[in-house]
């Protein structure tokens, strides 16, 4: 990912941050009082509001060097979501046989990380792009795998040294954190309005993979 700094939001800041997923519909009112919905983004993409985060003075010069070492909107970087973060629910230990990520050919070596959201009604699945390091755990048919393969922790690329067999269905369970960037290029400063509970406005956008 080009523009792009592997490095994390301040995590003591990303814990009070509010947002999430944003799907953009379009509805159209038709004669017969009834509607029309279409899903104008094939996938929901994510906003936060950072300045939501920031509860002292410090945390606001946290937010602030962070923000001029990005260089504004140039740079990308991770964020962690403070409610989805895992390959399972936030209150859930991490297993390699949360999600399913593939099925083996017996050729095939490289999987992307995906995590499934879904229920009897439909679902979505999802581009897991930039797993935390050191968090990523992985099985095949449900034998846990411990060697015999890799993460890439900038895409989110798992590779296995020899191929799954035919039929073999991989799992993986990981951390992960969501790409994002700032969605201004100027953050506005007031400390008395600061003191008196008004903090800045500091938006984060998702970057797609």
């Amino acid at each position: 990912m080009s523009g792009f700094h592997e490095v994390r939001f301040p995590l003591r800041v990303a814990l009070g941050v509010s947002g999430g997923p944003v799907r953009r519909t379009e509805i159209t009112n038709l004669s017969n009082g009834r509607e029309s919905r279409n899903g104008r983004w094939r996938n929901s993409r994510r906003s936060y509001d950072a300045g939501s985060g920031i509860k002292s003075v410090a945390d606001l010069y946290e937010v602030l060097a962070f923000f001029e070492a990005r260089g504004g909107q140039l740079y990308g970087f991770r964020f962690r979501d403070p409610v989805d973060w895992k390959s399972c629910g936030p209150l859930v230990a991490v297993s390699p046989t949360d999600q399913a990520i593939g099925v083996g050919d017996g050729v095939r070596k490289t999987f992307q990380l995906v995590k499934t959201y879904a229920d009897a009604g439909g679902g979505f699945e999802r581009v897991i792009a930039k797993p935390a390091a050191g968090t990523v755990t992985v099985a095949v048919d449900g034998v846990v795998l411990g060697v015999g393969w890799s993460v890439d922790a900038a895409t989110g690329v798992l590779t296995f040294a020899a191929a799954p067999a035919a039929g073999a269905v991989v799992t993986a369970g990981y951390e992960f954190d969501v790409p994002v960037r700032f969605d201004i290029d100027r953050i506005d400063v007031n400390l008395s309005g600061f003191d008196a509970g008004r903090i800045p406005t500091i938006p984060l956008t998702e970057i797609l993979p």
